[in-house]
């Protein structure tokens, strides 16, 4: 049983209307009372039954973090009294779910719909908590309330900002595959076709027996490999739940991630995904040549940073069993942090290096570039000391990479994406894939 504040206002007249008619005695509070309580009584009586409401639900069932959602509740009114009152359709806190609470009336035998807006600020599933329906009496004194069960899930997916980089990617690639008027002499290894010379082009690729067979200069184009594979791997130890500015490490490598996906995509390779740390935490095989980004992106979705030591041993095993013997670009997502890397992923190198090509892409924190140029007073000393040494054993890190055969990409949040998208495009105009 819930009371309306008409109730509470009632009865809150009778008690000032009776101190101030001291004449009237005790039993005309009393006699107020007993009839409040039985006006409240009376009125819970004649509300609609939340219980017996049906509730079916429709909506959206995924969005990218930063937009919004709609989620429609059905309440169906089997009974013979007509329902007033008002629904509450819960959902948790990073949901921002508007609006909270919406006035209902439903006749008896109809159907009316709720609608209620959802602008999630956390990636994952957001789950309905329920549906509660307050029925009020016709006197608005009183009534019921239940919460009904109403399942629904809506899946906030990683915003992918670094989309926008995307065509000017595909623009390079096109000019690598010789489809491009103003194309550098691509440096793959297959043959593509022959067009006619246009000023700009490389005279090294001048055919010139087939020259001598038209009336004008003819020149032979080339592409990258096609249908090469590419094995994502995502870091979700301890070192991605550092934020970097307003996000998590772990967030930035997946937008930086989405980029090479769909580019790679686009190139006609094919995409594997492997989230580790200790264990797999999501993988996604590739089915066929093609963009895997929808598959990526709803894999990705409820992933969170573990706060544990990832399992560098267990992470190359990962990603051996994956690739088998085919030889594949392997780009890890992880943090340069010397710690971690030294007794962890260096010892493990010579074992990936000898199947694949290995690239490293890490989050570089410009906090810690700030920090490294303070000098304003003994504090700011010490901390550009600590930040120096930092980034001091960052550059050691990197180069013990790169002395090993793998390929570093450092870059700032803003710059991961598109610096490992160029990267992948120059391996490709290399014909090192």
């Amino acid at each position: 049983m819930v009371v309306t504040g008409r109730a509470v206002l009632l009865a809150g007249i009778a008690v000032v209307a009776v101190a101030f008619s001291g004449s009237l005695g005790p039993w005309a509070a009393a006699v107020a009372v007993a009839v409040l309580v039985l006006l409240v009584a009376l009125d819970v009586l004649l509300a609609a039954s939340p219980g017996g409401m049906r509730l079916t639900r429709a909506g959206d069932t995924s969005l990218r973090l930063g937009d919004t959602a709609t989620v429609e509740v059905s309440v169906a009114n089997p009974t013979r009294r007509r329902l007033r009152g008002a629904v509450r359709d819960a959902w948790p806190p990073s949901a921002h779910a508007e609006p909270r609470v919406r006035p209902l009336s439903v006749d008896a035998g109809e159907r009316r719909r709720v609608a209620t807006e959802l602008t999630p600020t956390r990636r994952g599933d957001a789950r309905a908590a329920g549906v509660t329906v307050r029925t009020l009496g016709p006197l608005g004194l009183a009534g019921r309330q239940r919460t009904l069960t109403a399942p629904w899930s809506v899946r906030v997916l990683p915003p992918f900002h670094s989309r926008r980089h995307l065509p000017g990617k595909l623009s390079r690639l096109r000019q690598l595959d010789g489809r491009h008027t103003a194309m550098v002499r691509g440096q793959g290894s297959e043959f593509d076709s022959l067009r006619d010379y246009v000023p700009g082009d490389d005279v090294r690729s001048i055919d010139w027996r087939a020259s001598a067979r038209n009336d004008g200069v003819v020149v032979r184009t080339w592409r990258p490999e096609r249908d090469r594979r590419i094995l994502i791997v995502l870091d979700t130890g301890r070192t991605s739940a550092g934020r970097v500015g307003d996000t998590p490490r772990l967030d930035h490598a997946m937008d930086a991630a989405l980029l090479l996906a769909a580019l790679a995509g686009k190139a006609g390779d094919r995409v594997d995904f492997l989230a580790y740390d200790r264990r797999v935490r999501a993988q996604v095989k590739a089915s066929g040549r093609g963009s895997q980004v929808h598959r990526i992106v709803e894999a990705m979705a409820p992933l969170e940073a573990e706060l544990l030591e990832s399992d560098p041993a267990g992470m190359a095993s990962a990603v051996l069993t994956a690739q088998g013997r085919t030889r594949s670009l392997v780009v890890l997502l992880t943090d340069l942090n010397a710690a971690a890397l030294e007794d962890g992923l260096l010892p493990r190198v010579p074992a990936l290096t000898s199947r694949h090509l290995l690239l490293v892409a890490a989050v570089r924190d410009t906090a810690v570039a700030e920090m490294a140029a303070g000098r304003g007073d003994a504090g700011a000393v010490y901390r550009a000391g600590a930040a120096e040494r930092t980034l001091g054993e960052r550059r050691r890190v990197t180069a013990e990479l790169r002395r090993a055969g793998v390929e570093v990409v450092d870059a700032e949040p803003e710059h991961i994406a598109p610096a490992l998208a160029d990267a992948y495009i120059n391996l490709k105009a290399q014909g090192r894939l």
